[in-house]
């Protein structure tokens, strides 16, 4: 039985929760990922300097091994994942106001250790997230739920590395801070009114937890799963290694790539993710999943537009916003079918471990995309990328979805009664 099918429909105010949550996770680190360094370089910084910034990244590609604890160590008055959630929002807030204290050049070393923090109390807040929308969600609001995950990255993106970077001058380090800071707090306040439902589950043994690890992939077309959760994000991401390096060399600023990448692509990728939720509703995940797997070849081959030399600033932004409304429906297919795959007994692991697989392969495909624009040019690298998404419309014609009953290929078996009573609201 999937996870959370019984429950009922869930209030709107725990909409808005999932929502609010999904855009602060990444509104500070968005803005120390984009805008930091455009701040440092400014401030006279090396590249070398400013290159040690987007290992804060790989943060998120490792929270996969400490998602057991999630899982395994709950708070039973505040709420098992509710609890977390505390923490970790909580723990966001105060890194942020003690980030904007200090100095982004002459105390580079302490904000970038601050920024480590920040970035785990992200991803540990986003593990959380993931295994509440897992209990909270029924199998036909998961869509919908996805699509609201991947437009508030998007949106936190777009407010964090976007918006924020624009009021820069006028409120200056300080105050910037404060803002994400003022933000971030929006979700804290939401989760202290939230109250968790209550989970009639077993929670499995840490070493159960771990083992999941292995036994996750084992149901039918279990390999077929892998692979597309570890190729389907490589034709998207090699045409993304692209597009800086391009109008780089054609040379464009540093404030206008961004502003085109983070806030002109935020704003067709958010409306694109909610739509594939609303689709995936209407009309079931496998339909939209071989769609969303067709609509990103076009997506890909937009950016022939900047690649064959077309670099003008309407051309730019066209191209750009084609590429992000038709990935951001892949990204929200594909977390979806992450949470159809995801057990009711350990879903915060679950989720976390199949997203940071599929994480990892995006940073690698980028990194040898680059690279190997590098050797060969950015054609022949813009080519293979849509071949890669050829390789995942097939991929997608063969893969039938999750079963019904996933949980009964799992060693501990759910059934009806392990369900989550109802949702009430303080």
């Amino acid at each position: 039985m999937p996870v959370g099918s019984a429950q009922k429909n869930l209030p709107v105010a725990a909409w808005y929760l999932l929502g609010s949550l999904y855009v602060t996770q990444y509104l500070g680190l968005g803005f120390f990922l984009v805008s930091l360094v455009a701040i440092l370089r400014a401030g006279g910084a090396s590249l070398e300097r400013v290159s040690v910034i987007y290992l804060l990244g790989l943060v998120w590609a490792l929270k996969f091994l400490w998602a057991p604890l999630v899982d395994r160590v709950g708070f039973a008055r505040a709420g098992h994942f509710r609890g977390w959630l505390l923490l970790m929002q909580g723990g966001m807030v105060l890194t942020l106001l003690a980030i904007g204290s200090l100095d982004p050049v002459s105390d580079f070393f302490n904000v970038f250790m601050l920024c480590l923090l920040l970035a785990f109390f992200s991803a540990t807040q986003d593990i959380a997230t993931d295994g509440l929308a897992c209990l909270l969600l029924t199998q036909v609001d998961r869509g919908v739920g996805n699509g609201l995950q991947v437009a508030g990255g998007l949106l936190g993106n777009l407010l964090g590395a976007g918006g924020v970077l624009m009021v820069y001058p006028y409120f200056g380090w300080q105050g910037s801070i404060a803002i994400l800071a003022a933000g971030t707090m929006i979700s804290l306040v939401q989760v202290v009114l939230f109250r968790e439902p209550v989970r009639h589950v077993r929670t499995l043994p840490v070493t159960s937890v771990i083992r999941r690890i292995w036994t996750i992939w084992q149901f039918p077309e279990g390999g077929l799963w892998l692979l597309m959760l570890l190729f389907y994000p490589m034709g998207v991401s090699l045409g993304y290694a692209l597009i800086t390096p391009i109008l780089v060399d054609a040379g464009w600023a540093l404030d206008r790539i961004g502003f085109v990448v983070n806030v002109i692509g935020s704003l067709f990728g958010i409306p694109s993710a909610l739509a594939t939720g609303y689709l995936i509703r209407r009309y079931g995940l496998r339909p939209v999943m071989i769609g969303a797997a067709l609509f990103q070849i076009p997506g890909i081959l937009a950016l022939l537009v900047p690649v064959q030399g077309q670099t003008g600033e309407l051309a730019v932004m066209a191209a750009v916003g084609l590429y992000f409304l038709f990935y951001n429906p892949v990204v929200a297919v594909i977390s979806t079918l992450m949470m159809e795959h995801s057990s009711l007994e350990s879903p915060a692991t679950d989720y976390s471990l199949q997203y940071s697989m599929y994480m990892l392969f995006s940073i690698v495909a980028v990194a040898a995309g680059t690279a190997l624009a590098g050797r060969v040019g950015y054609l022949p690298v813009l080519w293979l990328a849509a071949s890669f998404g050829l390789a995942m419309v097939y991929l997608s014609f063969r893969y039938n979805g999750p079963q019904p009953c996933l949980d009964d290929y799992n060693s501990n078996t759910v059934g009806p009664e392990a369900r989550i009573d109802s949702v009430n609201e303080d």
